[in-house]
């Protein structure tokens, strides 16, 4: 297979909520010439949409994990925490050398700082 783009389609029972979350919270910025609703996310987009069958908070949000690598962990958090997000968890150390801090969207979907920097 060879794959010329990666797109992450989240839906949503109320996308607009979710679309402000991540444009004005995490603030990721817009794929251009992709809608109003996606978002660059390292090579990815990100897009938020609604779908007839979703319905209220993510029912598994470990199931899909939305991972932004960062470079500095603890500014990214001490800028979101500033913006009301609460992290369910910090600076978590991984065996493998990552440095993980969880925090939930509107939705209830787990997204993830990770800060890896191999030695």
């Amino acid at each position: 297979m060879n794959v010329t783009n990666l797109f992450i389609n989240l839906t949503s029972e109320n996308p607009e909520r979710l679309t402000a979350f991540y444009r004005d919270v995490v603030e990721l910025p817009k794929a251009q010439d992709m809608g109003e609703n996606a978002f660059m996310a390292g090579g990815a987009v990100l897009g938020i949409d609604g779908h007839s069958e979703t319905k209220g908070p993510a029912r598994e949000p470990q199931r899909i994990l939305i991972d932004f690598f960062v470079e500095n962990l603890k500014a990214e958090q001490a800028r979101l925490e500033s913006r009301g997000v609460a992290f369910i968890r910090k600076e978590g150390k991984e065996p493998w050398g990552g440095i993980i801090s969880t925090f939930p969207d509107p939705d209830g979907n787990y997204c993830q700082l990770i800060e890896y920097k191999p030695t």
